[in-house]
């Protein structure tokens, strides 16, 4: 295979990964490690170091909207934030002397984790429950509803959601996913957060914790430009693509059913040629 047919193959599968990620709001790093392990045979480690990159710059690119429209908690985020970095730093460098087909089973069972929390119905609870913590670091907030109300909530269980981010930086720096789904999970079901605030903080926080973990992984040499390159500008179109479709689109229930099943397909594949030491 050529320099050139490589390239365009990449480029490609990236444009679908951010279409993907973009629709259903879980970021493209789930397809695109598999696709340049299993189908491209890329070393686990540079297949990471490349998803890191194109995490950070799908997550600058959308964070700074949601900003704006003050949706998301930047104070929340920044707290937040020290949890997600020390354990993208911890992961990062575990990721360096775990063997390659334990961190493809890990990342599968991840992957199928997501799926099923993709599709999981969720009941929203807005609580103004008081939080000595949370009012001391001020995490309460508020923010705009598209008819120009503003809906007010509390934060609650700010230990326990800070542990929760911990482990969702672990898994971000060993996999080179945006871990969103943790993050989202932490917030959503520990700190009871709405849903909007959760996803959109969780977008503000993944490109400051791959960038923890990029860090050691570019210290190790296992960011290749070759390689970062297509895939951050396949991810970035594909993204920008997605975001003009979910405009337009009705419901994104269906759009939750084909990356759970897409996604249990790969992990299925990960876990598989992790367990017979092929990755």
């Amino acid at each position: 295979m050529t320099i050139l047919v490589f390239t365009i193959i990449i480029l490609i599968g990236s444009y679908f990964a951010g279409l993907l990620g973009s629709l259903t709001g879980l970021g493209g790093g789930f397809v695109i490690i598999p696709l340049l392990t299993l189908v491209l045979n890329v070393d686990i480690h540079y297949a990471i170091g490349a998803s890191l990159v194109s995490v950070i710059a799908t997550s600058s690119g959308s964070a700074a909207a949601y900003v704006r429209e003050g949706i998301t908690n930047m104070r929340l985020g920044m707290f937040l934030e020290i949890a997600t970095t020390i354990g993208a730093m911890c992961g990062a460098i575990l990721a360096i002397y775990i063997p390659t087909n334990l961190i493809a089973i890990i990342f599968g069972l991840i992957l199928i984790c997501s799926a099923v929390l993709s599709v999981r119905k969720k009941v929203q609870v807005i609580t103004t429950e008081k939080n000595y913590l949370a009012e001391k670091l001020r995490l309460n907030s508020s923010y705009p509803t598209p008819d120009g109300q503003t809906v007010e909530y509390s934060v609650i269980r700010v230990t326990g959601g800070f542990f929760m981010m911990v482990f969702a930086g672990i898994m971000s720096g060993l996999l080179g996913i945006g871990s969103g789904v943790l993050k989202v999970i932490a917030m959503d079901s520990i700190m009871r957060i709405p849903f909007k605030v959760s996803t959109t903080t969780s977008n503000f926080m993944i490109g400051v914790t791959a960038s923890a973990s990029a860090v050691v992984y570019f210290q190790r040499g296992y960011i290749s430009p070759g390689l970062s390159m297509p895939v951050v500008i396949g991810v970035l179109l594909g993204a920008l693509t997605g975001s003009k479709i979910l405009v337009h689109s009705t419901s994104s229930k269906w759009l939750r059913w084909i990356f759970a099943v897409m996604v249990t397909f790969l992990a299925v594949q990960m876990i598989y040629h992790g367990l017979k030491g092929r990755i």
